[in-house]
C-alpha cells in the first residue's frame, strides 16, 4: 500500500505525478454538476453528515470525486475504492489524496487480488455508511468483513446489478442494514442509464475501435433504461440497430419504438456490433461465438464482466492478440475472427470516461441526500432495500431544471382540489 509523502492520507494509487491532471479534471466535471454544488453548500453550512464515517466502492471518475467531496465537506469522514477494475481515472485517484486529503484504494487495470484487497481497505474504515455500486463492498463485509457490520447503521447502491443483488440478501435475511436503492430515483435511472450509458458505450466502442457505425447492424442485449438509451443513441449514429430480449413487454416496446427485435441466435448471425446491457449472465455464450461473422465485434456495458460468456471464447480461439488497447482479438479454429472490447468490462468506463457530468449530476445529488436521509431516519428503517424518498428525488429533478433556467406550472388550489376530489364529472 503506497501512501502520499505530503499528507500522510492511506492510498493505494497509480502515481501522484499524476494528481494535476487530475485536479484540473475534476474541477472541469465540478462546472456541470450544479445540482450537486447546491447540495455542498447546504452541506458546508448544515455539516449533516458529521462524524460520519463512509466507505465508498464505486467508479473513481471526475463526477464521484464531485461527490465524494461533497460528502468530506458535509462531516464525513470518506475512503473510497474501485468497484470495477478496468473503470478507474488514475489522475482522479492521485488529485483526490493529495489535494482532497480523501484515502482512495484504485489503479486501472488492477487485478483480482488488488482489486479485492481494496474493498478491504475500505472496510478497515470501519464504516457508518457503504456506497456501493455492484453490491460487491457490501457483500464482503457480510461474507468475509463481519467484525465491521455492527457498526454499519445503513447504505446506498448505485446501479441496477447492486439492487438486483441486495434484494436477493434482503428475501434471504442476509441484509444486516437498511439500504436505499439510488438506482431506482427517477432522476438517475431515467437519466444517467438511459442519456448517460447510451452516450458514453458509443463513445467507448468508437474510441477503441474507430469502427463507423452508420450502416451497420448493432446488436443491443437487453431494452431495459440503459438499452433504451443506447438504442436511441445507435440509431442516431445510422445504425442498423437489432435488440434482443427475454421480457415480451419490453421486446414489443422496442418493435414499436422502431427497431427489429429478434432472439440472439438469429441476431448473432447478421450483427456487426454486440453490447450487452443486461444484468445477467452468459447473454452471449458459446453457440452465439460459432455463428457469428467473422470481424465481429463485442462489448458489454452491465456492471460485470459475466454477461459475455469469455470462458467459452477462450476455449474456441486458437490464438488471441491484442491489436489495439482494450481491443482483443480472438482467432478461432475456422479462421473467423472475434474482437471482444475492454475484456468485456464496462466499455464506457474501461474505453472511455463514462457518463457526462451532467447527467451524473443527478445521481449523485441522490446519493448525497439519501446519506442525509439515513444518518437521520436509520433506526426507524428495517433492513430492507428502499427507494430514494419521492420527495428527494423531486427536489433534485427541480434543482436541475432551475440550473437549467427552466421553469415549470403549478397547480392553483383549485386543480389540487379537483384532483384531490371524486365528485366532480362530466
Amino acid at each position: 500500500m503506497a501512501t502520499a509523502t505530503a499528507t500522510q492520507i492511506p492510498c493505494d494509487v497509480k502515481s501522484m505525478e499524476l494528481a494535476d491532471q487530475g485536479k484540473k479534471r475534476i474541477e472541469w466535471a465540478n462546472q456541470s454538476m450544479p445540482v450537486l454544488q447546491s447540495i455542498r453548500k447546504e452541506f458546508i453550512k448544515n455539516q449533516p453528515l458529521k462524524g460520519i464515517r463512509i466507505s465508498a466502492c464505486l467508479h473513481v471518475t471526475t463526477e464521484t470525486a464531485n461527490l465524494a467531496i461533497t460528502l468530506r465537506d458535509g462531516g464525513a469522514d470518506v475512503v473510497l475504492c474501485a468497484s470495477n477494475p478496468l473503470s478507474t481515472q488514475d489522475d482522479v485517484a492521485a488529485s483526490l489524496v493529495r489535494d482532497y486529503n480523501i484515502a482512495t484504494f484504485a489503479i486501472k487495470g488492477e487485478d483480482n487480488d488488488s482489486y479485492y484487497s481494496h474493498i478491504l481497505s475500505a472496510l478497515d474504515h470501519k464504516p457508518h455508511l457503504t456506497m456501493d455500486d455492484g453490491a460487491d463492498l457490501v457483500t464482503i463485509a457480510l461474507t468475509k468483513r463481519q467484525d465491521v457490520v455492527d457498526g454499519i447503521i445503513a447504505g446506498t447502491e448505485e446501479t441496477t446489478t447492486g439492487v438486483i443483488r441486495l434484494r436477493a440478501m434482503a428475501k434471504e435475511g442476509a441484509l444486516k442494514y437498511p439500504i436505499i436503492a439510488v438506482n431506482d430515483a427517477d432522476t438517475k435511472h431515467m437519466f444517467d442509464n438511459r442519456y448517460g450509458t447510451g452516450q458514453s458505450t458509443i463513445d467507448g466502442v468508437v474510441r477503441c475501435t474507430n469502427i463507423l457505425l452508420a450502416g451497420s447492424k448493432f446488436v443491443i442485449a437487453g431494452y431495459g433504461w440503459c438499452g433504451r438509451g443506447l438504442a436511441s443513441r445507435a440509431k442516431g449514429m445510422g445504425a442498423d440497430v437489432i435488440v434482443t430480449e427475454i421480457d415480451p413487454t419490453k421486446a414489443l416496446e422496442a418493435v414499436m419504438d422502431g427497431f427489429r427485435v429478434m432472439s440472439m441466435t438469429e441476431a448473432a448471425k447478421v450483427g456487426d456490433v454486440f453490447v450487452t446491457v443486461t444484468g445477467n449472465k452468459n447473454v452471449i455464450a458459446k453457440e452465439h461465438f460459432e455463428s457469428m461473422k467473422n470481424g465481429a465485434v463485442v462489448a458489454n456495458s452491465g456492471h460485470f464482466n459475466v454477461e459475455i460468456d469469455i470462458p467459452a471464447l477462450e476455449k474456441l480461439a486458437s490464438s488471441k492478440r491484442a491489436t489495439r488497447e482494450f481491443v482483443d482479438e480472438y482467432a478461432l479454429k475456422d479462421g473467423r475472427k472475434i474482437y471482444l472490447l475492454g475484456e468485456g468490462r464496462l466499455i464506457n468506463l474501461a474505453a472511455a470516461e463514462g457518463h457526462p457530468a451532467s447527467v451524473m449530476d443527478m445521481s449523485f445529488a441522490n446519493q448525497a441526500l439519501s446519506c442525509e436521509y439515513l444518518v437521520k431516519n436509520y433506526k426507524t428503517l428495517e433492513k430492507k432495500v428502499f427507494p430514494v424518498p419521492v420527495d428527494l428525488d423531486k427536489r433534485v429533478a427541480r434543482l436541475k431544471l432551475e440550473a437549467m433556467g427552466i421553469k415549470i406550472d403549478k397547480l392553483t388550489p383549485q386543480q389540487e382540489e379537483y384532483l384531490a376530489s371524486w365528485s366532480e364529472g362530466t
